[in-house]
């Protein structure tokens, strides 16, 4: 029979919270975690895939080790993106809605820091921060950290790699005699690092649905295309997928605002978020996805992290990614909360090689996906041309004796022959023969 959280020992006010969210079944990680936060003291490294629950399992433990009565900041949460200290943020305002004394503040990059000044001069226990934001802070002397129970690292696989030096700061300026709570996805020597650096030496390891690190309910592939015809084959897979969500992923800012501007040129729904953009612009485009105005997100990988979406049915590596870590985050944006999900990835024959080293390392198998012949992608590239024209809006400055004059050449032909004549032009511009039928393809 399941466990429930009151079987974990979670009270009765953050209960009737996880009632109200519709959440009654404890997931793995939140089982093993929850536990030895409320009952022990060592310090706790948790591996755990993307997706599986992190925030609940430390989030409500926490929350209920908060003592009310005191106004010091008691829990520091770091998270590596302004995207996932938010969505932290507001999980843990959605536990604490039975909690009202419990005071939350949200510190990331990307926002005034001024109205964060000030909300910090009012009693807060639990601060969710971004590692820079935090830094500033510090260095204005607006935060206090001096009574601080528990530190806890989220996604810190990523904050070693990119934002080490800030951590480093940040640990400085917290007691010694904290409690410090690691989660990470993948296990790389720098966060081997930063346990022994930072970490008591009774640490508690907790490894939850780990059965592969590539995470289970994706289907792993890869296309091997020429240069030339990259972009075709990606516009193909993506028409297959319609009305599916998605995200691809690019190395760089450049590639990604590349990439997104071809999206919109053949009127896919999409969007694009990476650091360069300001918060307000990915704020909103992150919503647009999350509600489902748009299906496909353009992303760099730090752009991406924080992206909770449960319906994402696909990512797409545009590029390979440099290394195995940035793998598992990505490919784990898909198939959350036991969902299925197909992760492909997009090669060229020099780097074909390079996928047995992904599948030794992470424990996974890839799937040659063939991709789309000739005929297929002239196909679709008529479709698009022809939603192209489908979604332009007509230009009101055309005179109306200019219409008339179209209209007069035009008048005589029926639909089906209009149509005939626009396709016979497009395929004469296009420079191809045109897709064939499948009486021709038989002979």
């Amino acid at each position: 029979m399941s466990k429930q959280f009151s079987d974990l020992g979670i009270n009765k006010q953050l209960q009737k919270s996880l009632v109200d969210l519709q959440i009654s079944i404890p997931t793995d990680i939140q089982e093993k975690t929850i536990p030895i936060v409320l009952n022990q003291k060592e310090d706790l490294v948790v591996l755990a895939k993307t997706g599986s629950g992190k925030t609940a399992a430390f989030g409500l433990p926490l929350l209920q080790l908060i003592d009310e009565e005191s106004s010091d900041i008691q829990t520091l949460i770091l998270a590596p993106t302004r995207e996932l200290g938010q969505q932290i943020y507001n999980n843990l305002v959605s536990f604490s809605a039975d909690s009202p004394k419990i005071s939350m503040a949200s510190l990331c990059g990307g926002s005034l820091i001024k109205p964060q000044i000030e909300y910090l001069k009012s009693a807060t226990h639990v601060v969710v921060a971004t590692p820079g934001r935090l830094v500033d802070l510090i260095k204005r002397d607006a935060i206090h950290l001096k009574n601080l129970n528990y530190l806890v690292l989220d996604e810190a696989d990523e904050m070693v790699s990119t934002l080490k030096e800030e951590v480093d700061t940040i640990i400085k300026h917290i007691p010694k005699s904290r409690r410090t709570l690691l989660f990470t996805a993948t296990m790389p020597g720098t966060i081997k690092q930063l346990v022994q650096n930072y970490m008591s030496k009774h640490v508690v390891h907790i490894e939850a649905d780990m059965a592969t690190v590539g995470h289970q309910g994706i289907d792993h592939q890869y296309v091997v295309v020429e240069p030339i015809e990259k972009l075709e084959v990606l516009l193909h897979f993506l028409s297959s997928k319609a009305g599916e969500r998605g995200i691809i992923f690019c190395k760089t800012k450049a590639a990604v605002n590349k990439l997104a501007k071809k999206l919109a040129i053949n009127k896919f729904s999409s969007g694009a978020i990476h650091g360069s953009l300001t918060q307000g612009i990915r704020d909103r485009i992150m919503e647009q996805f999350r509600e489902g105005y748009i299906d496909i997100l353009v992303a760099t990988d730090l752009a991406a992290r924080g992206i909770d979406v449960k319906e994402v049915s696909y990512v797409v590596n545009y590029h390979l990614p440099d290394t195995y870590d940035t793998y598992v985050h990505r490919s784990g944006r898909t198939a959350r909360a036991g969902a299925k999900g197909l992760s492909l990835t997009v090669l060229q024959k020099e780097e074909v090689p390079d996928i047995t080293g992904f599948e030794n390392e992470l424990g996974i198998v890839f799937n040659e996906l063939k991709k789309a012949d000739a005929q297929s992608i002239e196909e679709n590239n008529g479709l698009l041309w022809a939603k192209k024209i489908f979604k332009t809006k007509p230009n009101r400055d055309v005179s109306e004796d200019f219409k008339a004059k179209i209209k007069t050449i035009f008048h005589h032909l029926t639909k089906e022959e209009l149509v005939d004549k626009i396709l016979a032009n497009y395929l004469a511009q296009s420079g191809t023969d045109g897709p064939k039928s499948e009486a021709s393809n038989k002979k």
